[in-house]
């Protein structure tokens, strides 16, 4: 799960400075937002990305099929 939302923060960034780069500099802001709300989740360990993807089934096979949850405590 740590994977994908790393990966997701990484395309919203870098997705979002290439619009601020050809459109607007306003784009920036969710630049921000994205930094601001991965400090947040490392101090606080709560991340609301997480909360969306587990309404979506994303991450919740492996903990399904895993008797010993090994997969979800990484």
């Amino acid at each position: 799960m740590e994977r994908i939302i790393r990966a997701f923060a990484g395309v919203v960034i870098l997705v979002s400075l290439v619009l601020a780069h050809y459109y607007s500099p306003n784009w920036l802001w969710l630049t921000t937002f994205v930094g601001f709300n991965l400090l947040q989740s490392s101090i606080t360990n709560f991340c609301p990305l997480t909360i969306i993807l587990k309404k979506f089934g994303v991450g919740a096979s492996c903990c399904k099929e895993s008797k010993s949850g090994d997969c979800c405590s990484k």
